[in-house]
């Protein structure tokens, strides 16, 4: 089977991969290149911590195990030179100042319901975890589970590999749809036709665009989100550590800029400082506010980040779905194609989970995972205005 993959991003790679070592001929198809967008301007977040009981708490508790020995294997197998993934099984630390323990508590308790690790830490197991903490921290829960990785490199090794298995790339942009018959046989480009069985849609924030070219609906927005780099420094951040409050700023649908602290340390001695999100388009222009209130927030949660110096600051475009769940499975319309896509942040880590449901979807392999919450045609993502 001939199966055109349009995106070389992490979620792409994966499909790729997954859909190459199940046997099918695979062509990856990306406008600009390997990583070159959305999965190279993030954190690289493998996250159960911030999950909600619910479909997609289940994906990232599967897709987290999945990851533990997809790194290895990925790390084992790259030839001499290349960079592998910094999967860094580093464990989280969710915390939140007075006033709202009673809020991260039943998070937490509701969390481990279905299976989640959350462990509440005393005043002093947190200082030991996490010495250079705010003092006034009122709780912190500790989510052993959460990880890491650089997620370009870790997009470049799913590929590479793919490639060494099989699969083909193509540096080209879809422009349409090849139908016959009434199904979709393969893609046009700028750089001419690809036929083929079966058509992936992997292409992020711009899925509802490519989605249009071949004569589909679906509605995927892309929101903006800036992300701090510091100088390098001896290591001060253990763990992932963020605010309570970045959980309801992944879940708002409210359009404006939303900020929440995520801070964290990487191998090269940097801090990654995050997040915000707001829906603007395609606006490349995010101008110093988001920095500003994102900074500010950095500063409560670890006061000797006010002595640092920032390196620099870069943002991306995340793929938003108006219900909030990734978009995976087959186009209710037309046939043959297939999206997997809607991620917004969570992309990185839900990779191996969505390539292995689009291998179901499309060559209808086993899989132990529930489809139906994901699907585009499910009722929530369709009525959505």
């Amino acid at each position: 089977m001939r199966i055109v993959v349009i995106g070389a991003g992490i979620v792409g790679a994966a499909c790729a991969l997954e859909l190459t070592e199940r046997g099918a001929e695979v062509v990856v198809i990306d406008r600009t290149g390997v990583a070159a967008e959305t999965s190279s301007r993030c954190e690289g977040n493998l996250l159960v911590s911030d999950k909600e009981p619910g479909p997609e708490a289940d994906l990232a508790i599967a897709s987290n195990e999945m990851w533990r020995g997809l790194a290895a294997r990925l790390d084992a197998d790259r030839p001499s030179g290349q960079p592998g993934t910094e999967f860094e099984a580093k464990g989280g630390i969710v915390v939140t100042f007075p006033g709202g323990e009673g809020a991260l508590e039943g998070f937490a308790a509701a969390q481990r319901g279905i299976g989640i690790r959350a462990v509440a830490l005393d005043a002093a197991a947190l200082r030991a975890a996490e010495p250079h903490l705010a003092p006034d921290v009122a709780l912190a829960m500790h989510y052993p589970d959460d990880a890491q990785l650089q997620p370009s490199t870790a997009t470049q090794a799913l590929l590479a590999t793919a490639l060494r298995r099989g699969a083909r790339l193509r540096i080209a942009e879809v422009v349409g749809g090849l139908m016959h018959d009434g199904r979709l046989r393969g893609v046009e480009t700028d750089a001419g036709p690809i036929e083929a069985d079966a058509v992936v849609n992997c292409a992020g924030p711009w899925s509802g665009e490519v989605a249009a070219r071949l004569g589909a609906r679906l509605d995927i927005r892309p929101r903006r989100g800036v992300i701090l780099v510091t100088t390098p420094m001896p290591q001060r951040v253990f763990h992932k550590v963020y605010d309570s409050d970045y959980v309801g700023a992944v879940g708002s649908g409210n359009a404006a800029l939303q900020t929440s602290t995520v801070v964290e340390s990487t191998p090269g001695g940097t801090v990654l400082i995050g997040s915000s999100r707001e829906r603007v388009g395609f606006d490349e222009h995010p101008g110093t506010g988001p920095s500003a209130a994102i900074a500010a927030k950095a500063i409560r949660l670890f006061p000797f980040l006010a002595e640092t110096t920032l390196l620099r600051s870069y943002f991306g475009f995340r793929p938003y779905a108006p219900d909030h769940l990734p978009v995976i499975g087959a186009d209710p319309l037309v046939d043959g194609l297939f999206h997997a896509t809607g991620h917004e942040g969570a992309g990185i880590g839900l990779a191996p989970a969505t390539a292995a449901l689009i291998s179901h979807a499309v060559l209808g392999t086993n899989t132990d995972l529930d489809p139906g919450p994901f699907l585009p045609g499910r009722a929530s993502l369709q009525e959505t205005p």
